[in-house]
């Protein structure tokens, strides 16, 4: 499964913290797109689809929350609650978002602009592609 956990550069001193992420180092693709959610009830699920070619990186620039991940074959959960940490998650993996705090703030950098032609949202039409 294509995903990995990013530690981003964090420079602490007597005026606060400050984390940086860059193209090619922390980043491995260009950022075409940026959103992010907040708002979300705890017992909200979000996500519920994967993508033909879109990367993404998670952060939980507050609060806090879990990110269940599948191949099809393997699951994990990822809790997200440490704002110099990024969740990258490759093309081709089903997510599902759940248990926000109710502070939490989930910000999303895409390597694509929205194209709903490349969401996979019925989860057995995912597998299906998985056995191709």
């Amino acid at each position: 499964m294509d995903i990995k956990i990013i530690e981003f550069q964090k420079h602490d001193d007597e005026r606060g913290s400050l984390v940086v992420a860059e193209h090619q180092k922390e980043i491995p693709f260009l950022i075409k797109r940026v959103y992010y959610l907040y708002g979300s009830d705890p017992k909200t699920r979000r996500g519920y689809h994967s993508h033909k070619k879109l990367e993404q990186i998670y952060i939980a620039i507050n609060g806090k929350c879990k990110v269940m991940l599948t191949d099809g074959k393997e699951n994990k959960i990822v809790e997200l609650d440490k704002k110099e940490q990024g969740l990258y998650i490759g093309h081709n993996v089903w997510r599902e978002i759940f248990d926000f705090s109710d502070d939490a703030v989930l910000l999303v950098l895409a390597s694509e602009k929205y194209e709903e032609s490349d969401y996979i949202r019925d989860y057995n039409i995912y597998l299906s592609k998985k056995e191709e």
